[in-house]
């Protein structure tokens, strides 16, 4: 009796201590390293993953439910009218759909559901929807500044959907797992999809890492883990600009999730700007070529993006920190009597000025078919001096 009390007691500890140990892997990187569940960086990192799940980075993609999903759904309001097509948002059981009816051929009403978020909604959300294992975009994105339903950027006013290929989800996703090698398709395993841009994103699947700190509670130095204090200067920039760059002309090798942060990115991919130097840059997307092209960079050998950012807080609206920023290699003194008034003082926005809100040209949305195409506004990562 006493054997089988222990041997009850030893089964159930034993089994305790194995799940302690092992935490659950939720997709494997093309390495072969495996990611776990994002939450499971609180048990060591409660404060910055409390800080960090605020942060647009993280919320840039979510689960399309009743928290994350914006926009009106009442009768009058959840209509697009385009010149093709008639759209209708409507709610039904604690889920979302898109009805769209084309105005032209077949006029049967097609119903999408809303599956994913993409976007944190601050300035607006798009949405992707399954497909069995095909993931394609809507035709309805939600426009925060106007709360209300637009075509989505770039869509043509016709019935349209989009597949949605690495490409796209890169910048809105930590990792998914293409069904096809050469991630040349919109097929995914949906169990492989690790939403929002989390820890992993930054500090590469982090298995290894849990496993041996949870073996050895007392050692202090971050093992199995990226550390960007070790990253040279381009390996920093390059671990922002993977998403902050421009779209990708050329995959050279892997797929666009087999970059991870301290690679170099010229070894996987080339944008654009690599083949055209004389390309416009726009503020959709190319914060790096922009960055890159001011002044501030340029006589700098030390700045990269987390001297102004710190990615693991939410610091929009945070002028006071960003001048604070700004002021360690300004001086106000200086600044003024170079200018042509004393302009300049503590308490002002550094960047409204010198970082301003500017109309994106690729990103254009449409409020209906009799509305013109209307810009999104985007800081602007050329720093400088604007009229």
């Amino acid at each position: 009796m006493v054997l089988t009390v222990w041997g009850v007691w030893y089964l159930k500890n034993t089994i305790e201590i194995s799940e302690y140990l092992e935490p659950k892997v939720v997709a494997t990187h093309y390495n072969g390293e495996n990611y776990i569940a994002a939450d499971t960086c609180v048990e060591c990192h409660a404060d910055i993953f409390k800080n960090h799940i605020e942060t647009a980075h993280f919320n840039t993609s979510a689960i399309a439910d009743e928290v994350h999903v914006k926009g009106v759904f009442e009768e009058g309001s959840n209509e697009l009218n385009l010149k093709g097509v008639r759209l209708k948002m409507i709610a039904d059981n604690h889920n979302f759909y898109q009805l769209s009816k084309s105005k032209f051929g077949d006029t049967a009403v097609v119903k999408s559901k809303l599956d994913i978020v993409i976007g944190s909604g601050v300035k607006g959300q798009s949405y992707l929807s399954w497909e069995n294992n095909g993931l394609s975009q809507i035709q309805v994105s939600y426009f925060e500044p106007t709360n209300a339903w637009v075509n989505s950027p770039n869509f043509p006013d016709y019935a349209f959907s989009r597949p949605v290929d690495d490409n796209c989800l890169k910048c809105h996703v930590t990792f998914a797992e293409n069904k096809n090698e050469a991630a040349n398709s919109n097929a995914y395993n949906r169990n492989k999809l690790l939403l929002g841009i989390d820890c992993q994103r930054c500090h590469g699947p982090l298995e290894k890492h849990v496993v041996h700190h949870r073996e050895n509670p007392n050692e202090m130095k971050g093992a199995y883990v990226d550390r960007y204090s070790n990253f040279t200067r381009q390996q920093r920039l390059d671990a922002c600009a993977v998403c902050h760059s421009g779209l990708q002309a050329q995959q050279v090798k892997g797929n666009p999730f087999s970059f991870l942060a301290g690679d170099t990115l010229s070894e996987y991919s080339k944008n654009y700007q690599n083949y055209n130097r004389n390309l416009k840059l726009d503020v959709h997307g190319n914060q790096m070529g922009l960055l890159s092209e001011s002044e501030c960079f340029v006589n700098s050998s030390k700045m990269d993006c987390i001297t102004c950012h710190s990615p693991h807080e939410n610091e929009r609206g945070k002028h006071n920190s960003f001048n604070a920023k700004c002021l360690s290699c300004h001086n106000i003194e200086d600044i003024n009597t170079t200018a042509e008034i004393n302009k300049h003082a503590n308490s002002q926005n550094c960047i409204s000025c010198h970082m301003p809100l500017v109309p994106s040209e690729v990103m254009q949305l449409k409020l209906d078919d009799e509305s013109d195409a209307i810009p999104v506004y985007i800081r602007t990562h050329l720093i400088g001096v604007y009229k």
